[in-house]
């Protein structure tokens, strides 16, 4: 039986996996860390409600056996570039940090498709930061799954999302051979993709979206 901790379960993707957690046997406890309640009622929660921005005064609660990784922001819903970045790669770091600090020998976080260090766009030289950051603290295994567009129910009211979500719809149909890692994905299909992985041998640490879907497959 086995303890998980997730950041970021109430957003989409976190959301999901909350759920899909709380499903399985293998899982005895599931710890959220996160600013606010996931509104979940379940003997294996232990919810942790506290400023993710010092993640590192909770080190002594921060223990598991493996850590999900699901935080995230968009540039509509955060502009300001600083606090952009404390989000999409201060705290995925710090929760590293953590885990490596706490011997736990798997660490999975969301990034993006396009995630590079070089890039000359903000949003895909942060996600390439935060990897880089991620995988220096040399924790055993470390998953760096990178969506593209990722679809999805979501609780607040993105619209620019939705439409873009309607968009790559019918644009998934056009995108084949080595385009296919573009198309869109949803949310529970990068949730299945994790789980799989925390549980099974898998190779290579950056998965792309692509090859998320055709985990996410062999899971179900």
């Amino acid at each position: 039986m086995k303890t998980a901790i997730i950041l970021g379960a109430t957003g989409l993707t976190g959301s999901i996996l909350l759920e899909k957690l709380l499903e399985d046997n293998r899982y005895s406890k599931i710890k959220l860390f996160s600013r606010s309640s996931a509104g979940v009622n379940n003997d294996k929660i232990e919810e942790h409600l506290v400023d993710l921005f010092e993640l590192e005064k909770h080190s002594k609660d921060f223990n598991a056996d493996e850590v999900f990784c699901c935080i995230g922001t968009t540039q509509a819903k955060t502009p300001d570039e600083e606090t952009y970045y404390k989000i999409d790669h201060g705290i995925p770091v710090t929760a590293a940090k953590l885990a490596k600090q706490n011997n736990i020998s798997r660490f999975l976080v969301i990034s993006a498709l396009g995630a590079d260090v070089e890039s000359r766009f903000f949003y895909n030289r942060t996600k390439g930061e935060m990897e880089r950051d991620v995988l220096a603290q040399g924790i055993a295994e470390t998953y760096l799954m990178e969506p593209s567009f990722i679809t999805g129910k979501r609780k607040e009211n993105r619209s620019l999302e939705a439409v873009g979500g309607k968009v790559m719809g019918v644009a998934n149909h056009l995108l084949v051979g080595p385009l296919k890692k573009y198309r869109s994905i949803h949310a529970g299909t990068i949730a299945d993709a994790m789980i799989y992985v925390a549980n099974n041998v898998y190779s290579g640490d950056r998965i792309k979206s692509d090859e998320i879907r055709e985990i996410a497959e062999a899971y179900r």
